[in-house]
């Protein structure tokens, strides 16, 4: 459970650390070049899950973190279940990824909005504003900032067999499209290791 737990907190450490830094000194779509055109520090924000993705207004984003709350203590308590019965480290470590990422986001939705001024095109965010956050408890934004895109295609330089669907409202079929953050990509990583290289402890579950 050690090391569970180590890598819990170093993850949810440099998670918050990058996220905390990019809300005091970025705005709202802010850029930071990090290796040429294909790996950006851009600043954004969401209201819903992983990736960007938004979820039904302010009723499903609190239905969202409510459920993000109830997951992280079943993970917690399932992690617990298998390091008791001294399961192998390859299981328990795609649980940790999981969690540790589940519980960053939550942080943000938790309590940004009640620590934070509203980030926007124009301002960086406050720390501890002296007329509060820009939210209530569980409808704080999630920040991310990773920014991949390493093919970019607009659909007059794309050939004609390609379905127009594939292309954004703005003509541009980006891949890596979607902005994520460190606890995005550590839920991702967890599930992959899961399912690459647990799939006979997945069988047995």
């Amino acid at each position: 459970m050690k090391k569970a737990f180590l890598i819990i907190f170093f993850i949810l450490l440099f998670d918050q650390i990058l996220k905390f830094w990019i809300k005091l000194t970025m705005t709202i779509g802010q850029e930071i070049p990090v290796a040429g055109n294909w790996f950006i520090i851009h600043f954004t924000e969401n209201n819903g899950m992983a990736f960007g993705f938004e979820f039904a207004g302010e009723w499903g984003k609190l239905a969202l973190s409510i459920f993000r709350i109830l997951a992280v203590g079943a993970l917690f308590v399932y992690l617990f279940i298998l390091t008791r019965r001294k399961t192998k480290f390859g299981p328990v470590f795609g649980i940790t990824l999981i969690l540790a990422g589940a519980i960053g986001n939550i942080i943000d939705s938790a309590f940004y909005g009640m620590i934070f001024s509203s980030s926007s095109y124009h301002t960086v965010a406050a720390f501890l504003p002296e007329g509060g956050g820009y939210a209530s408890f569980l409808h704080g934004k999630v920040v991310d900032m990773f920014y991949f895109p390493l093919i970019t295609i607009t659909q007059e330089q794309a050939p004609s067999w390609i379905p127009g669907f594939i292309f954004g409202s703005d003509g541009y079929f980006i891949f890596f499209r979607p902005v994520f953050n460190i606890a995005d990509a550590s839920i991702t990583s967890g599930v992959l290791w899961m399912l690459l290289f647990q799939r006979s402890f997945l069988k047995k579950m």
